[in-house]
């Protein structure tokens, strides 16, 4: 895979690299956007080291690959499309700790997310991603032909509803099988995190085969895990990756910042 302006050194043979060559604290080319474009489709999510950023250039990286949405919980004051991701000796949860793709229960999920941490405990908080391409695939051809056309409810209270019990969150609807807009390869794009039933199926039996697929898609062999260091940055394409943040630092401190980057290759209901 060779790119004009960076070096991309794969982690596992499914899923991840690391990104060097490039300074992210700088405006970008266009031939840079476009390499980094193409090794987030070749390895679905990319790392970056030493990189000193602030919420607005972070905006700035985020903006070169679409318009930034909005958090369903509330962004900075100055900078609303930026979330502070921060867990402390008073933390009572973190953010992400359980499987999840970002915003599935809106109508267009985010392409992407792009998170920087500036603060890391001595030992711990590693973020791991699973590959929703090496998922499907490991599927037997029986179980491919029986998810195909089936759709899921996704739900914004199941994420964000203990945070808020009396609000309003998106709810929208998603194949279970979906084609990313780009590679045109197939993932499976249902999650603990936001995924409530299956719309064709009684309740026991969307039940028994949402938690077959939640177990399927986080097999280890699908994972690759992401030790953080000061100013580390990964950027993950949501439409074909799944994540978990692992709280194991507790009650140390672990701060950053992220962005979601629209998905402007697709229009209305995801495909």
């Amino acid at each position: 895979m060779a790119y004009e302006t960076i070096t991309a050194a794969p982690l596992t043979p499914r899923i991840g690299a690391v990104i060097s060559g490039i300074d992210l604290t700088r405006p970008l080319s266009d031939i840079q956007v476009r390499d980094l474009k193409q090794a987030l489709a070749d390895h679905q999510v990319i790392f970056f080291r030493d990189q000193r950023l602030d919420p607005a250039s972070l905006k700035r990286v985020g903006q070169h690959f679409g318009p930034l949405q909005a958090h369903a919980l509330k962004g900075l004051p100055d900078h609303p499309e930026v979330r502070k991701l921060h867990a402390d000796e008073t933390s009572k949860h973190v953010a992400g700790e359980e499987w999840h793709s970002d915003m599935t229960c809106a109508k267009v999920p985010p392409m992407g997310s792009i998170l920087y941490m500036h603060t890391l405990p001595p030992l711990g908080g590693d973020t791991v991603f699973a590959s929703m391409y090496a998922a499907y695939d490991a599927l037997s051809d029986r179980m491919k032909t029986y998810l195909e056309g089936l759709t899921a409810t996704h739900d914004g209270k199941l994420a964000f509803g203990r945070f808020d019990p009396t609000g309003t969150f998106p709810v929208a609807v998603h194949p279970v099988i979906r084609t990313h807009p780009v590679t045109g390869r197939k993932v499976i794009f249902v999650n603990r995190g936001f995924t409530s039933h299956i719309n064709e199926l009684s309740k026991p039996e969307s039940e028994a085969i949402l938690q077959f697929l939640y177990r399927h898609c986080e097999d280890n062999y699908f994972q690759v895990r992401f030790r953080w260091e000061p100013h580390s940055v990964a950027f993950w394409d949501n439409r074909c990756t799944q994540h978990l943040a692992i709280w194991d630092y507790y009650p140390q401190v672990r701060s950053g910042f992220r962005v979601q980057v629209e998905d402007t290759a697709v229009t209305g209901e995801a495909a």
